[in-house]
């Protein structure tokens, strides 16, 4: 009988590692705490459609991601996004054109991952809080104190300070998780049923409670019927208002919003808030992956790298590759 291999977290890390060991031969078995996969680059459904509240957009540099980004687009999952952007700063407001070439998940930024998760096997709404090696095999301890298991090896795919916990059979791997910040993010979207007279469609933002602003109808599959908005504050604040009540967070942000568009702005017909604890982390790291792979023990994410998208893919590629070679 084949011991399946766990991964912990359905984000672009964990699907990463899942699908290069499942070409590699390998049996997995996927945890998520949430009801869906993604972490940051999930999508909220809200009665203004479906929003990005995380991830705004990825780049590609790496020709590995560059190579799985054009397989993702024969997929459909993602679509290039061309915005009109311009930047916010002292008070002013400019064109930023540049040459970047943004990519999103189509019609959703969560597409990219739900294709990954295809043909997986994946469980959702399970906590993980206890990763514990028995007498040859790993075993996992929820939240409602079930036991899963058992497995050959466990890679960890989540935020670093929720994997230092996780990590605590190997020692040396948890400090290095626990060395690393993450910064927080206060994330809100505005709908409004006229469209706002600017031909912003993302912004960079300095000097301000914001950080980033983007107009959801821009990106490509995007739902029209409202003129939807998603605000990013930045860390300093966000970190600052890290326990502020959502109507706050709101009320604030879009206070800021309308003084860099200098406008007397309506009200919104429909507004959220969603606070990512570790939107990313506070600096990069080359570890590609912490592994220790006699124990069999293994954690990635964009943590691990460059705290970006591709980071996080690659990461769980490195992952993936450290424990298939340790089995041959």
């Amino acid at each position: 009988m084949t011991v399946p291999i766990a991964i912990i977290g359905t984000g672009i890390a964990g699907l990463s590692a899942a699908q290069a060991l499942t070409e590699a031969g390998h049996t997995v078995q996927l945890f998520d705490k949430s009801r869906g996969s993604g972490g940051r680059m999930s999508s909220k459904r809200s009665d203004a459609g479906s929003l990005d509240l995380g991830a705004q957009y990825f780049t590609a540099r790496d020709r590995r991601f560059v190579t799985e980004v054009q397989r993702w687009q024969s997929q459909g999952w993602v679509a290039e996004w061309a915005p009109q952007l311009y930047s916010y700063q002292g008070g002013q407001l400019n064109m930023s054109p540049d040459e970047q070439t943004r990519w999103v998940g189509a019609p959703r930024m969560s597409a990219i991952t739900r294709g990954l998760l295809d043909g997986l096997n994946v469980q959702f709404a399970c906590r993980i809080t206890e990763v514990f090696r028995g007498e040859q095999h790993w075993h996992l301890q929820d939240a409602e104190g079930f036991t899963h298991g058992p497995f050959s090896h466990v890679v960890i795919a989540t935020p670093a300070p929720q994997a230092t916990a996780l990590l605590a059979a190997a020692p040396k791997l948890a400090a290095a998780a626990a060395g690393v910040k993450m910064d927080p993010t206060w994330a809100v979207a505005l709908a409004f049923e006229t469209p706002l007279d600017t031909p912003i469609e993302g912004c960079f933002v300095q000097d301000s409670p914001l950080d980033w602003l983007a107009r959801n109808r821009s990106k490509p599959g995007r739902d029209t019927t409202l003129d939807t908005w998603v605000l990013h504050a930045t860390s300093a604040w966000s970190r600052q208002h890290i326990d502020l009540s959502k109507e706050a967070v709101i009320e604030h942000l879009h206070g800021a919003f309308a003084e860099l568009l200098h406008s007397a702005m309506p009200a919104p017909t429909f507004s959220l808030a969603h606070r990512w604890l570790y939107a990313r982390p506070a600096t990069g790291h080359e570890w590609g992956t912490l592994a220790d792979a006699d124990l069999g023990l293994y954690a990635c994410g964009d943590w691990c790298l460059s705290g970006r998208v591709e980071g996080a893919w690659l990461s769980g590629q490195e992952a993936a590759r450290r424990l298939h070679e340790h089995l041959q």
